[in-house]
């Protein structure tokens, strides 16, 4: 069974503010069985799924969870914007599934900071950015060793103690932005699916696409 389907079903029907009983009678079956396909207690037939598409106006491959973008498409490095600063850095990867990856966390990252812009709460963007930012120096502290050669005097406090506190760091800042994000402020803006491709275009290809991938790392480990 699919188990992306009965999500993305659930979520565009919810996007769109449509009942399930409205939603069922537009696409002409007993709202019992759409409840089973969102629930993923049935599976739909070829038929039903190319009608719910057309319906939604996305993709069979975005509803069975093979896409990221509503449109079907699959990212590639050309589809995401340029990273300008990194790249008049002259940052060259040979792998172009690493090149791929570094430009979808780049444009993902400035994707973020865009939405937080809009939502306007500070303790939320203070807690992501320190979140950030210590990721971002822990990798930098895990690539630096990788060298035996390299001068460990250019850090300050000790590997294994900074990578530790460096993790503790990161733990309390998730823990304050979910604090923040629970305030819940009633005009900060919706995201869903839709207002990201229209709004973003390419970035947001970059950022669904990122969501897609790690949660198929994290089904991995969970």
């Amino acid at each position: 069974m699919n188990n992306d389907f009965p999500r993305i079903m659930s979520l565009l029907r919810k996007e769109r503010r449509l009942s399930q009983k409205q939603a069922a009678q537009d696409l002409g079956i007993a709202q019992a069985l759409l409840s089973h396909y969102e629930k993923g207690k049935r599976e739909c037939g070829l038929d039903f799924l190319v009608k719910a598409a057309d319906y939604y106006g996305v993709s069979t491959d975005y509803l069975l969870g093979r896409s990221a973008l509503s449109d079907g498409t699959f990212i590639t490095e050309s589809d995401i914007p340029e990273a300008e600063a990194v790249e008049r850095a002259g940052v060259g990867l040979n792998s172009v599934s690493a090149t791929l990856s570094k430009k979808m966390i780049i444009s993902s990252i400035e994707t973020v900071f865009s939405l937080l812009a809009k939502i306007k709460n500070q303790k939320l963007t203070a807690a992501v950015s320190d979140f950030l930012t210590l990721s971002a120096y822990s990798c930098f502290r895990l690539t630096y060793r990788f060298n035996p050669k390299n001068d460990g005097n250019i850090f300050g406090i000790k590997e294994e103690l900074a990578l530790r506190g460096a993790e503790a760091g990161r733990s309390v800042s998730e823990g304050l932005a979910v604090a923040a994000s629970n305030e819940n402020a009633a005009d900060s803006p919706l995201i869903t699916t839709a207002s990201l491709e229209n709004e973003y275009k390419r970035q947001a290809a970059a950022l669904l696409s990122l969501v897609k991938n790690s949660e198929h790392s994290l089904k991995k480990i969970l």
